[in-house]
């Protein structure tokens, strides 16, 4: 079919909701750090030695901030922490030197951060067809709120299922669809137009649409650090979207990952070379704690040695290290 003739049913649906009197504001973006392909998940070692590339980690019940306002609820994740240097070294000073490959993991996001890694992050450009955008829950149901632009800015509304492909991404299918309050998906199917005609996402990270649906890469539309894993689930809780991460038998660590203490909320890393501040940890076997274990461990690895500085720290017998640490915003409360 020509260009011309697939155009129409676009530039007929902008007419028409322009003609209604839809409006919206103007466009607003974030310049952000380029993308940075995540590398598939490692095989995991069987001991721990000093040339060794991997650290095996354990977070349990841990808010672990990627981006500024979007922190990762880790409930219970087993994986390994891959260097992507030439030393082999895990630094907590650069995001960029490791990728987290995931085993098991179960994997929270609030929908306040799921809408502002969206709005700053996965389309964070000049030009984007989608903006302003909000995330909420109805029952099981995501629903999505904000503006799509084609030619006008057209307020939108989107009730949708969610669901993990054989290829571990997540499809957000919608079940219902409202622009500027008109039932926008029977106008699109008079008009003959999917979703996929009308956005261009080629520069957005870890989306791509398939007819009316959305397939969002899990590993691609987060930031550094990156992660690898293979997602087996996912669904919808009261405020937030799960994310269930699986794989083989052969992909489970083979090193005893049991903590050093029952605190209910730690980091645990162990094999391979840390790397925090001027200290390097060999044959790493670390474990941190949160101190105060009324809630879930706020760390944000971009802001660590505040933390670390309002902590302390505990050599074992068995020459491991337990430190302690605050959440961030008590050890910004306790430097203030």
């Amino acid at each position: 079919m020509p260009k011309r003739a697939l155009a129409r049913p676009v530039v007929a649906l902008a007419t028409i909701l322009a003609a209604g009197s839809c409006r919206a504001g103007g466009t607003s973006f974030i310049v952000v750090e380029p993308t940075r392909p995540a590398p598939p998940a490692t095989t995991p070692v069987t001991h721990a030695a000093s040339n060794d590339s991997i650290v095996n980690a354990r977070f349990q019940n841990v808010l672990f901030h990627v981006w500024p306002g979007v922190a990762l609820e880790l409930r219970d994740l087993l994986g390994r922490m891959h260097s992507q240097r030439t030393d082999g070294v895990v630094s907590f000073d650069d995001k960029h030197s490791f990728v987290l490959g995931i085993d098991t993991g179960v994997v929270g996001l609030p929908m306040s951060d799921l809408s502002t890694l969206m709005n700053t992050y996965v389309f964070a450009y000049q030009g984007a067809p989608l903006r302003d955008l909000e995330f909420t829950t109805e029952g099981t149901h995501l629903v999505q709120r904000g503006i799509l632009h084609k030619g006008v800015d057209i307020p939108f509304e989107m009730v949708a299922e969610v669901s993990a492909t054989a290829d571990g991404q997540i499809r957000v299918h919608p079940v219902s669809m409202k622009i500027c309050s008109i039932n926008g998906k029977g106008l699109m199917d008079a008009l003959g137009i999917t979703l996929a005609k009308m956005l261009d996402v080629r520069e957005a990270k870890g989306v791509r649409v398939d007819k009316n649906d959305l397939l969002l890469d899990p590993a691609k539309v987060l930031p550094a650090p990156a992660i690898a894993g293979h997602l087996v689930g996912v669904a919808v809780e009261p405020g937030r979207l799960m994310q269930y991460f699986g794989a083989g038998t052969e992909h489970v660590s083979r090193v005893a990952m049991t903590p050093d203490t029952l605190a209910a909320n730690y980091m645990l890393f162990r094999g391979g070379t840390l790397q925090f501040g001027k200290l390097f940890m060999v044959h790493a076997d670390m474990q941190v704690v949160d101190a105060d274990p009324g809630d879930a461990f706020d760390f944000d690895i971009a802001r660590y040695r505040e933390q670390l500085v309002a902590g302390y720290s505990r050599t074992l017998p068995d020459q491991g290290l337990l430190v302690f640490m605050p959440d961030l915003a008590k050890a910004q409360a306790s430097a203030r």
